[in-house]
């Protein structure tokens, strides 16, 4: 909200500097974003009156003035403008002046033109830094000669002389006081805060004979979303230029001036906060007002020009056959005030927030009156707003008004109420204001207290329990008059286990070289293209985006992996020798017959380099088990993705280099090289790493618990075993085979050979591996350990490994 200390003057005293201002309104509650003087980047400008024009002897199209610029000598400036005349009153930029040129500033100092001394310039409205719309009587690409809304005397700085100078404040005002979204909430703030008179005078106006009803039917068919109309009709309409004083104060709160009619409108709705709209008489078919919802598949093309398409739960202002405005949110494209309008109607109403908000957004269209209407406003004002519309007529001289007007009404006459305690607010502040002080600062901000109950005026819609009162009279008693009180009690917070565990996985990735990234949750579908997943999996069912950014951020991720890849990509379009990431995210799952997705957390880290050549598929899997023996998981098992592998994902891995990682038979994770189409996808040509893990289920199987282990007292014994077995058993079935056999005695199992060759059978491999035991009961005898050794050949033989 900007708010013109100018206009704020009509209503209460503000002369006081403007810090104090700021300062003092902050404090009680209406926050302050910044404050500026309108042309404050204008310096030695000034009115000049032309005293002598002739053309230049040197050009066909300059001229040569004399001005007046009340410094007793007259000043030459050259210009090439053709509507300035004799005697004409311009702006004139001195020597070593400050005007705007193409929206910055630009310094003007004197010279020469053609041989010609030219001691300044002469200003448009465009190098002030205004349009026509502030001076419609003015040429948009001539010289800005100053009307008889100016003040013309000689040598006054050209700001004041033209009214632009007005202070601008800009409030930050929150949805809970949309009463403050106005001039006159602004001052009744101001009033309360500074102990000034609040000076606000009924509008009226005197109006013409005739009664609205034979010239205009309302009727308002959904009660809960409007409920209240009120209807005005204008007659023998002007249409024309407002006067200066209310274009400045427009300008002044951020709003354009166009013409008198649709600028009383914006002038009432700065004023009290009230959304107006002005419709011509002769486009609503029927001389009929319907407020209703939309029909299904109707349109409607709004004052900007756009076709929309309207839904059923959207509320429209309607004649007697189509929708004439969206309510709430902006006027069709025939019902705006045009130069050959005769009779209008205003429209003050109050529709349903949650309802404007909805359409709003649905629509695309944020505009000052939905933002106005979506944080909820009272209808008892409607009247007082349409009453200051049709006054503003009359001062004006825009048109004649009809003195009755329709008025359906719906509202709740019952106003918000709440226990009042003076005991209880003191208790709830920590402080010791007498109840007869409390009282008078509610009695300032309009509140009504009696019998034991504190009534809420109507504009105050925020109002809901003891705490809100409270809330009042601790800002306009003073936050800092509020005395300090050491807080009760012990800060017992502490992370959740959730929180310590994942702060685990992440020192882990950490400690191993990876870098943390932050990528967004939403993404492009194109992305499960990149990634080479098929057209049928699940992760392309995905959560969209209603009002996304763009394409490429408008579906939720079913996967980390393409994040993780396109950061992985982008360092290596930036030539980086190396890229080692990870990031900790969530996934977004949605779920049948669910309005909101699972979000389950998921661990995605990759990595290329092009240093050495070293790192491979074991570098990635000793990330895995290096994160696993961090957060204490048991021994995971690197398994071959089948057609039973959970992760959809695997169809981006290279297929002969991947694994899926099973923590008590359960998936919770896949690593492994990306696949060549992938990386040609995505632009790489260093070989890369990925893994995702799943960070809940991981959680659930892992444990935080340290168990200590002695340092063996006896020696251990060694066996060294190779077996002949197919080329595809995994050596982890070998592996899983002898820990199965030796039993509690085994150590470790440790591959140390792989043979293929002439003295193998094709088909083939030789495995050999050594077999550390030791018992904690005593040395182990070669009989021990030689049975040992007998069941694990036996265990390898059943899965087809022979003894070489």
């Amino acid at each position: 909200m900007d708010l013109s200390m100018r206009w704020l003057a009509d209503y209460v005293d503000c002369d006081m500097p403007i810090k104090d201002f700021v300062s003092g309104i902050t404090l009680s509650g209406s926050k302050v974003e910044c404050y500026n003087e309108e042309g404050d980047y204008l310096e030695n400008v000034v009115v000049g009156q032309v005293k002598e024009i002739v053309p230049h002897p040197n050009s066909d199209h300059m001229f040569i003035c004399q001005l007046d610029v009340g410094e007793g000598a007259l000043v030459q400036i050259v210009t090439g403008a053709q509507n300035v005349k004799k005697d004409d009153f311009v702006p004139v930029a001195k020597h070593k002046s400050t005007v705007l040129h193409e929206g910055k500033t630009v310094k003007i100092t004197k010279g020469k033109l053609r041989g010609e001394a030219s001691n300044g310039m002469l200003c448009s409205l465009g190098e002030l830094g205004l349009s026509v719309h502030d001076f419609p009587y003015a040429i948009e690409d001539g010289i800005f000669i100053l009307g008889d809304d100016c003040d013309k005397t000689v040598g006054k700085d050209i700001r004041e002389a033209i009214g632009f100078n007005d202070t601008t404040v800009e409030f930050e005002i929150t949805s809970n006081r949309p009463d403050c979204m106005s001039v006159i909430g602004l001052a009744r703030e101001t009033a309360a805060t500074f102990g000034k008179e609040l000076k606000v005078k009924k509008p009226e106006f005197k109006g013409i004979d005739g009664d609205i009803n034979e010239m205009l039917k309302v009727k308002i068919h959904n009660t809960d979303l409007c409920k209240r109309y009120i209807g005005a009709i204008v007659k023998n309409v002007k249409i024309g230029p407002s006067p200066r004083w209310m274009r400045e104060r427009l300008r002044a709160s951020g709003v354009r001036p166009i013409n008198n009619f649709v600028d009383i409108t914006n002038y009432v709705m700065l004023e009290y906060g009230r959304p107006m709209h002005a419709f011509d008489l002769r486009y609503v078919e029927g001389a009929e007002i319907n407020v209703r919802n939309a029909k299904q598949g109707e349109k409607i093309t709004t004052l900007d020009g756009i076709e929309r398409e309207l839904s059923e739960e959207m509320l429209v202002i309607a004649d007697a056959k189509k929708p004439v405005a969206v309510a709430g949110v902006m006027g069709g494209e025939y019902s705006g005030i045009m130069d050959d309008t005769t009779t209008v109607v205003f429209e003050s109403a109050c529709f349903d927030g949650a309802s404007i908000a909805t359409t709003a957004k649905k629509l695309r269209m944020r505009t000052d009156a939905s933002s106005r209407y979506d944080k909820g406003l009272d209808p008892h004002e409607c009247y007082e707003a349409l009453m200051r519309a049709c006054q503003l007529v009359e001062e004006l001289g825009a048109g004649e008004v009809v003195k009755t007007v329709i008025d359906e009404n719906y509202q709740n006459e019952t106003p918000l109420n709440v226990e009042f305690s003076a005991d209880w607010i003191n208790n709830f502040l920590g402080t010791d204001i007498p109840e007869a002080e409390m009282i008078s600062i509610l009695n300032k901000l309009e509140f009504t207290v009696k019998d034991g109950r504190v009534y809420a005026p109507w504009f105050r819609v925020d109002i809901g329990c003891k705490a809100d009162i409270a809330e009042e009279v601790a800002r306009i008693y003073g936050y800092n008059s509020i005395p300090d009180t050491i807080i009760r009690g012990v800060a017992n917070a502490q992370r959740t286990p959730k929180q310590n565990y994942e702060r685990k996985v992440k020192a882990a990735m950490l400690s191993m070289g990876l870098n943390e990234i932050e990528t967004f949750s939403f993404i492009s579908p194109k992305y499960f293209d990149k990634i080479a997943l098929h057209a049928d999996s699940k992760l392309r069912n995905t959560v969209t985006i209603m009002n996304p950014l763009g394409e490429d951020t408008s579906v939720m991720r079913t996967t980390i992996v393409p994040s993780v890849l396109e950061v992985v990509a982008r360092n290596f379009s930036y030539r980086n020798p190396e890229c080692y990431v990870f990031e900790m995210g969530n996934e977004y799952i949605p779920v049948e017959g669910e309005v909101l997705p699972n979000e389950p957390v998921r661990l995605g880290f990759g990595f290329y380099d092009t240093t050495d050549g070293s790192a491979d598929f074991y570098t990635i899997k000793g990330m895995a088990d290096g994160l696993l023996n961090a957060v204490g998981a048991p021994e995971a098992e690197y398994e071959r993705p089948d057609e039973n592998c959970e992760f959809a994902e695997v169809s981006a891995f290279h297929p002969g280099r991947c694994a899926v990682i099973k923590v008590d038979g359960k998936q919770v994770g896949i690593i492994g090289e990306l696949h060549p189409k992938v990386m040609e996808n995505y632009g790489i040509e260093a070989r890369t790493y990925i893994g995702k893990i799943n960070i809940p289920e991981l959680m659930e199987l892992s444990c935080d618990t340290k168990t200590y282990k002695p340092l063996p007292k006896f020696p251990a014994s060694t066996r060294d075993l190779s077996v002949v077995c197919d080329e595809e058993l995994p050596a982890a079935e070998l592996e899983k085979a002898i820990k199965k056999a030796v039993g509690s005695i085994l150590e470790s199992v440790t591959l140390f050979d792989v043979y293929r060759g002439e003295q193998i059978e094709a088909g083939k491999k030789s495995v050999s591996y050594s077999i550390s035991m030791r018992s904690l009961e005593g040395t182990l005898t070669d009989d021990q350990a030689d049975k040992a050794m007998e069941k694990a050949i036996k265990e390898l033989s059943a899965i087809g490994a022979e003894l070489r």
